[in-house]
């Protein structure tokens, strides 16, 4: 795995898919869930998304950094 590309997610970004895409949380709940506005929720998901996607399509490693 040293080999791979790194895609580098945030813990945020992490959280977000989880409660969203894993849990099945609607954007209000998950924005509540991370004390946040559902804008700001909105465009960690974009980016997280856009993160894991690159990852999935250029085969590289997704890294958590805090």
């Amino acid at each position: 795995m040293r080999h791979l590309g790194v895609v580098n997610l945030t813990a945020e970004e992490l959280e977000a898919l989880r409660l969203k895409d894993f849990k099945g949380l609607d954007q209000i709940e998950a924005a509540k869930k991370m004390k946040t506005s559902q804008s700001t929720l909105q465009r960690i998901l974009a980016s997280a998304r856009k993160k894991v996607s690159q990852a999935i399509v250029e085969g590289k490693a997704i890294e958590i950094k805090d």
